[in-house]
C-alpha cells in the first residue's frame, strides 16, 4: 500500500501501472462504507481488461486513511469532489482521468465532473445517487438494524479497524438526518461535458431506476446499463457484465 497526503490527511492508495501506452488513468471511487480493500480483485481485473493505470484509494476516515479533522456534514460528498479529489489528482500528477464511482463514489464523480468539466475525460457511475428517495432511506434504516442485530460490525472491522463504528455512524446518521432529506446534486448534471456511463441493478435495495434515468435526461449523450438480477453492488453481482461495459466505455478514449 502507498500513501499520499491530501488536505492534510494521509490517505492509503494502490497504483496499478498501465500495460498499454496512451491509455487514460482510471480512478475508482468507493461507496459510503467502502475502502481500497473492499473492491477485492475488481481493480486488477479492470486494469487487465483495459490496459490502463488504475488508482484506488480510501477516502479520509476509511480503511487505513486518516480521518478528516472536522465532523461529517451533509455536504461531505461535495467536500470530497471539490476539495479532496482535485488535491489527490495534483499530488499524483494525474490529468483528465476517467472516474469510476460506486454509490457515494458515483455521486462524488458526478459532482466533480459538473464542477470541473475540463478536468475529466469520462465518468462511469455504478448505482449513484443524485437525490434522496424513500427506498434509499428504507435501505439505510435496514442497514442500521443489521448493524445492531447481526455480525455486520465484525465484517466491517476487517477493513476499518478501530474506526469501524465511526465509519458506519457517519454514513448512517447523515443519510437519515433531517438536514440530508433535501440533498440533491442534479444541478451538476447539465454542466457535465464528458461521456457518461451509468449502471444500476434492477434489484437495487437503495434506489430506483430514477437515479440513472435522471442522468440520461440531463447529461447529453449519457449511456445507461440496467442489469437484471443485480442489487446495489453491480461490480460484484454482475461482475462480467460490468467489466465488459467499462472496458468498452474506456476503449472510446
Amino acid at each position: 500500500m502507498k500513501y499520499v497526503t491530501v488536505a492534510g490527511c494521509r490517505l492509503e492508495y494502490r497504483d496499478i501501472p498501465a500495460t498499454v501506452e496512451g491509455r487514460p488513468a482510471l480512478l475508482l471511487l468507493h461507496e459510503g462504507l467502502g475502502c481500497v480493500a473492499m473492491w477485492r480483485h475488481f481493480p486488477e481485473k479492470l486494469a487487465a481488461a483495459t490496459g490502463c493505470r488504475m488508482i484506488v484509494w480510501s477516502r479520509a476516515g476509511y480503511g487505513g486513511s486518516q480521518p478528516w479533522p472536522e465532523p461529517r456534514r451533509p455536504d461531505y460528498m461535495h467536500r470530497e469532489a471539490q476539495r479532496a479529489l482535485p488535491e489527490l489528482l495534483a499530488a499524483l500528477g494525474i490529468e483528465r482521468p476517467v472516474l469510476i464511482g460506486h454509490s457515494d463514489g458515483g455521486s462524488i464523480a458526478l459532482i466533480f465532473a459538473g464542477s470541473f468539466p475540463a478536468a475529466v475525460r469520462g465518468i462511469a457511475v455504478l448505482a449513484p445517487h443524485e437525490f434522496v428517495e424513500e427506498v434509499t432511506l428504507a435501505g439505510i434504516r435496514a442497514a442500521r438494524t443489521a448493524w445492531e442485530t447481526t455480525d455486520l460490525p465484525k465484517k466491517l472491522a476487517r477493513y476499518h479497524h478501530e474506526r469501524t463504528e465511526q465509519v458506519f455512524r457517519d454514513w448512517n446518521d447523515i443519510w437519515l438526518s433531517p438536514a440530508f432529506r433535501d440533498w440533491n446534486v442534479e444541478e451538476y448534471l447539465p454542466r457535465i461535458a464528458c461521456p457518461v456511463l451509468a449502471i444500476q441493478g434492477e434489484d437495487d435495495e437503495y434506489a430506483t431506476m430514477r437515479q440513472i434515468e435522471a442522468i440520461a435526461e440531463q447529461v447529453l449523450g449519457a449511456r445507461l446499463l440496467k442489469l437484471a438480477a443485480c442489487g446495489h453492488t453491480p461490480q460484484r453481482d454482475q461482475e462480467a457484465a460490468v467489466l465488459a461495459a467499462l472496458s468498452e466505455f474506456v476503449a472510446g478514449f
